[in-house]
């Protein structure tokens, strides 16, 4: 059995925190590629919720998996 569990307070925090880095770099990218500023406002805005939801949910199932997980 596995010793060691992540709480859901840590997953939402790692993914907030992964998020906000992708936010900002695909925006600035999708920003720089267009050159318009409300197309890449919209774009990353539905993009940063529905990744972050898949994030969340694959970190939780990652979670489950005891695979390269050690005792100190």
């Amino acid at each position: 059995m596995n010793d060691y569990y992540e709480h859901h307070k840590r997953s939402w925090a790692k993914t907030v925190t992964y998020r906000i880095l992708i936010i900002i770099s695909n925006g600035l990218l999708l920003y720089y590629i267009t050159g318009e500023r409300d197309l890449a406002l919209e774009f990353i805005t539905w993009a940063s919720v529905i990744s972050t939801l898949l994030y969340f949910l694959h970190e939780r199932a990652w979670n489950k998996v005891s695979w390269g997980k050690f005792k100190k």
